[in-house]
């Protein structure tokens, strides 16, 4: 990027045809829309105990051990398919198992005290029943249609109807595309991703009424205008404002995402800064490239654009002659 094209976007005069080039914006998102609705039926969600059930285990690491040696042992003694977390380096280890038999649960700590060198006294066991993630997936869906009707009913009464159900849209987008990256990675999913995947709701829906906000200001100001250019016009407008507040935002995140998967190995940390980052990235992109051209499209099919269009495209052509 130029520092020529940063100036004029900087400065809102920049030309970019958003709502021309709408087809590859909607294809683009359709490809990642199917992709992580696929990857839900196929691989499904990486749920946390809090969410299946199951014991929760951690434990110091003073011989540092592996993930493969501790997966090892840990199926010696008949425990299948456990997750296993290298927590503070490999100093520690934190692993997540399916509710098992209490001789079988004993034989676990057993094996883990053996491959990690630490006392059986210092191992923390915790068996965790499912009742409570339903009770938090319950109440996050619960808050996720709370939050959409009271969405619609703001945008409708500030701005408009149309634009407070593309605003919905373009959170949805947001969910579908976030949640299918946990799908795709098999990044657990704990209550701390479902706080993070709420928090982000807020901010999608900030970028996409400030764009709406700047084309409802424009209407009233361009009467030489269709409504898809006015929606070009605000967007080039607001795009340097949109992508430097979602920069901000990115980078902290990005750091708490960095320090908390590589350099402190703190899952709880990780969890939650997945979700945030990728919310707040793909809810900039939904505001620009996917509500406004949607909202134009609509529009434009109203009988009072429609009419605008027509008397414009006649003054062109009278003016060619």
């Amino acid at each position: 990027m130029s520092g020529g094209f940063i100036r004029r976007m900087d400065r809102g005069e920049t030309t970019i045809d958003f709502v021309g080039l709408r087809r590859r914006w909607f294809i683009l998102s359709a490809s990642f829309i199917i992709i992580s609705l696929a990857s839900l039926g196929i691989r499904q969600l990486n749920l946390g105990i809090e969410f299946v059930g199951g014991i929760g285990m951690q434990s110091p690491n003073p011989a540092g051990a592996d993930v493969g040696e501790i997966r090892s042992a840990l199926e010696s003694v008949g425990v299948t398919s456990p997750t296993i977390q290298l927590l503070d380096d490999g100093a520690a280890v934190r692993i997540s198992t399916e509710a098992l038999e209490t001789s079988v649960a004993n034989d676990a700590v057993e094996a883990i005290s053996e491959v990690t060198g630490a006392d059986r006294s210092e191992i923390s066991t915790e068996a965790v029943g499912p009742s409570f993630g339903a009770l938090v997936a319950r109440r996050a869906l619960l808050a996720l249609g709370v939050f959409l009707a009271a969405v619609i009913l703001f945008i409708s009464w500030r701005l408009e109807f149309k634009m407070a159900i593309t605003a919905i849209v373009a959170v949805l987008h947001d969910l579908v595309m976030t949640i299918g990256v946990y799908s795709l990675t098999g990044f657990v999913v704990t209550p701390a991703t479902v706080v993070a995947i709420l928090t982000i709701l807020g901010y999608s829906l900030y970028d996409g009424v400030v764009v709406f906000d700047k084309i409802e200001e424009l209407v009233e100001i361009e009467d030489d205008k269709t409504y898809s250019e006015i929606v070009n016009l605000a967007l080039n407008q607001v795009l340097a404002r949109s992508l430097f507040t979602s920069l901000s935002s990115l980078l902290p995140v990005g750091s708490i995402l960095l320090v908390g998967s590589v350099i402190l190995g703190a899952p709880t940390l990780t969890e939650f800064a997945l979700a945030l980052f990728v919310g707040l990235a793909v809810g900039t992109y939904s505001s620009i490239f996917v509500a406004a051209p949607l909202l134009a499209v609509w529009k434009e099919k109203e009988p009072f654009w429609q009419e605008r269009a027509q008397k414009l495209e006649r003054r062109k052509r009278a003016g060619r002659k």
